[in-house]
């Protein structure tokens, strides 16, 4: 009796936290409705983190930091905390909250909540127990965990996501910071799509922006927004290809090629020599559908294409990757393309965080 007494006081509680905890914020300028969302204390945040110990440490980005924590209901989450030099205002982190709440997809994770409290900006996550794309990827001890059907399976979710995020969310979202990193991983290795700091919202009709401030990761940034700091959709097609890239050869995209050559010019070289194969991951050649690789090759390539109007829109790569019988374009030579062959000395870094204010 006294157990079964406790435990109903404790699920007592925790319903009372949770009915407690939730807060209506209004985003007027956007259009968009009052949403229900959950606020959380900052004290309840720094328990559920061990204040934000080194331990719960999961990785860090180009604006906060991430941590495991676990909530009064014992629910594992992921947090976000924001580092304090951060330009976003209270009110525009607020609004970022809302807009990736209004976003559900199976591609795209999930956010639970927020926590504002004087400079400290903390965002709360559902747990993703796999670790990031890049933890296998790139890690010739987790490599075989992703042989290509596995691949294959995440390029599509991946794909699915960011259609999502262009064409069917009731919002129109361009995520800006699309690279391994920001992509998480299920137990079932289902891709989830993280990150939306960099996120904008254009309206349905809306082609182009334009911004005076470019950030972003090298190596993932379009040419048109590198060079003139104009994004659209395009741009996150731009990304999708490059990542496409990065799964089927199993390396970054700048960090290991002959003569210091980027991803993109080496992938093209071979699709021009006619020896795309090449590009492939060792550990996974012997058992690939040839076939099947290298027409995820040839869409990579056209999603890198230079110029923003030869790149398909995600509708159209959706349906180049679920249906073989449709016929590819040709494509261009590609943005970044290094046409000598010569030993290169990128002026870009290796991959890392770029912010750049333009005048």
């Amino acid at each position: 009796l006294i157990i079964i007494s406790g435990l109903l006081a404790w699920k007592f509680r925790v319903f009372c936290w949770r009915r407690k905890s939730f807060t209506e914020v209004e985003l007027n300028q956007t259009g968009i409705t009052t949403v229900r969302i959950r606020k959380y204390s900052f004290e309840t945040i720094k328990t559920a983190t061990d204040t934000f110990s080194e331990r719960n440490k999961l990785g860090r980005g180009g604006f906060g930091e991430v941590y495991k924590g676990v909530l009064p209901d014992k629910r594992k989450v992921a947090v976000k905390r924001l580092f304090r030099r951060s330009r976003q205002g209270e009110k525009e982190f607020k609004n970022e909250v809302v807009v990736v709440a209004k976003l559900q997809h199976k591609n795209l994770v999930r956010i639970l909540g927020f926590s504002v409290k004087g400079d400290e900006k903390i965002l709360v996550y559902e747990f993703v127990p796999n670790k990031s794309l890049d933890f296998f990827l790139f890690d010739p001890t987790n490599q075989g965990q992703l042989d290509w059907t596995t691949r294959y399976k995440i390029i599509g979710g991946i794909g699915r996501g960011i259609l999502y995020l262009h064409q069917d969310s009731p919002l129109k979202v361009i995520h800006r910071d699309l690279k391994v990193d920001n992509i998480l991983l299920e137990d079932d290795m289902n891709p989830k799509i993280a990150d939306f700091g960099m996120a904008k919202i254009c309206g349905m009709d809306q082609t182009t922006e334009n911004t005076s401030r470019v950030a972003g990761t090298e190596g993932y940034m379009a040419p048109e927004y590198m060079e003139l700091g104009q994004f659209s959709v395009k741009s996150d097609v731009y990304s999708f290809g490059v990542l496409v890239l990065e799964i089927i050869c199993g390396k970054r995209n700048r960090s290991f090629l002959p003569s210091g050559l980027n991803l993109v010019t080496h992938a093209w070289r071979l699709w021009r020599d006619g020896t795309p194969l090449q590009l492939l991951d060792t550990t996974i050649a012997d058992s690939c559908p040839s076939g099947e690789v290298t027409r995820c090759i040839h869409i990579a390539l056209l999603c890198v294409q230079k110029d923003p109007a030869d790149r398909p829109d995600m509708w159209t790569i959706m349906s180049w990757l679920t249906n073989n019988t449709i016929s590819l374009p040709v494509p261009k030579t590609p943005g970044y393309f290094i046409p000598n062959t010569t030993p290169y000395q990128s002026t870009l870094r290796t991959d890392s965080h770029f912010i750049n204010d333009r005048t």
